[in-house]
């Protein structure tokens, strides 16, 4: 079974999902694949501490700062996309890479001599734990916004709070 909390960022509506103990979702309400690792049988208990801890990294983060700690977390995801999320945690707050720069780092990582792009995108595009793994840093090869399940505005807004001021708390 999951547990559930809402959570209202200034950006809309979001979701949190944790087993108990980890963090296994955290979605806006509405994006593409919201709460596709879900379990059908889950419960509304904001009261768990992961859930707690969730909530005031995302009030850290949304007042403009860099949150020191990140609650602990579970990947219900296949071992590619485990590997995609741990190289987005990678990405430092207030910076931007490229699918085809994660693509390059996933083929030398695993002794190969070419990755597509397009696979790390499909990965990226299905993380279930939004911002805190920051799928959003991730832009095209010429440094356009390109693709974000919760709409390129959120993500627009996203990269734009965190260059206002790099802060850590």
């Amino acid at each position: 079974m999951e547990f559930t909390a809402p959570y209202t960022s200034p950006l809309g509506a979001m979701t949190l999902a944790c087993d108990g103990e980890r963090l296994t979702g955290l979605w806006f309400d509405r994006q593409k694949h919201f709460a596709l690792m879900l379990d059908a049988v889950n419960e509304p208990r904001p009261d768990l501490q992961v859930l707690v801890d969730t909530r005031r990294w995302l009030d850290i983060y949304f007042s403009g700062k860099e949150p020191e700690f990140t609650p602990p977390f579970r990947l219900k995801v296949t071992p590619f996309r485990a590997a995609v999320c741990r190289m987005l945690l990678s990405i430092p707050y207030g910076e931007t890479t490229t699918y085809g720069a994660l693509a390059q780092r996933f083929a030398q990582e695993n002794g190969l001599s070419h990755f597509s792009a397009q696979a790390v995108a499909g990965a990226v595009a299905h993380n279930p734990i939004s911002l805190i793994i920051p799928c959003h840093r991730v832009v095209g090869a010429d440094g356009s916004l390109t693709g974000y399940a919760a709409g390129l505005g959120i993500k627009e807004q996203l990269l734009q709070l965190e260059a206002n001021g790099i802060q850590r708390i």
